[in-house]
């Protein structure tokens, strides 16, 4: 640290102080009600997209890495969630072999927890699809809304209303 601030251990004393507090948290939160309503947007979001990324193992991940087959790839698996701006709103990391769908109901408890419950639609692809995931978000008043590929899919194609998931960090590459 540069030699004009406070001591180390005074400054790493408030971080904790102010990350108990949910300092962080609540600040993000607000800036991002904030570039909604500067985007013409209610302040919070009545839709969703929920999608999922296989990343690779590291050392700290090998208790939780798992086999992905749909993607031939071993790690974790990064469950995301997004509004309708591409702004983050949750996060669930799983081992690889979990299923997508079995993941929904603590992804649309957490969001409607974070939203105070405006959440209405979420917006997915086929590996949510099925009644166990559906029952567990209307259970919360959400309605999922599967987005499908074309019928003649060649190279790679933006769905709507999903590929907002596809601009967030996470799916860029960084690590949760």
């Amino acid at each position: 640290m540069p030699h004009d601030l406070l001591r180390w251990a005074a400054v790493y004393q408030q971080t904790m102080r102010w990350m108990k507090a949910g300092v962080f948290e609540a600040m993000v939160h607000d800036l991002c009600e904030l570039l909604r309503l500067l985007a013409g947007r209610n302040a919070q979001s009545s839709a969703v997209i929920l999608d999922s990324r296989t990343l690779q193992p590291t050392i700290e991940s090998g208790h939780r890495a798992g086999y992905d087959g749909g993607k031939r790839k071993k790690g974790s698996k990064v469950h995301i969630v997004v509004d309708t701006l591409g702004q983050l709103l949750a996060l669930h990391v799983t081992p690889a072999n979990e299923q997508d769908r079995s993941q929904v109901e603590v992804l649309v408890e957490q969001v409607q927890q974070v939203t105070q419950a405006t959440v209405e639609v979420a917006f997915v692809d086929q590996g949510y699809t099925g009644e166990s995931a559906a029952t567990a978000a209307s259970e919360q008043g959400v309605r999922l809304e599967v987005v499908k590929l074309p019928e003649a899919k060649k190279g790679f194609v933006l769905l709507p209303r999903r590929w907002v998931v596809e601009r967030t960090a996470l799916e860029e590459g960084f690590p949760p």
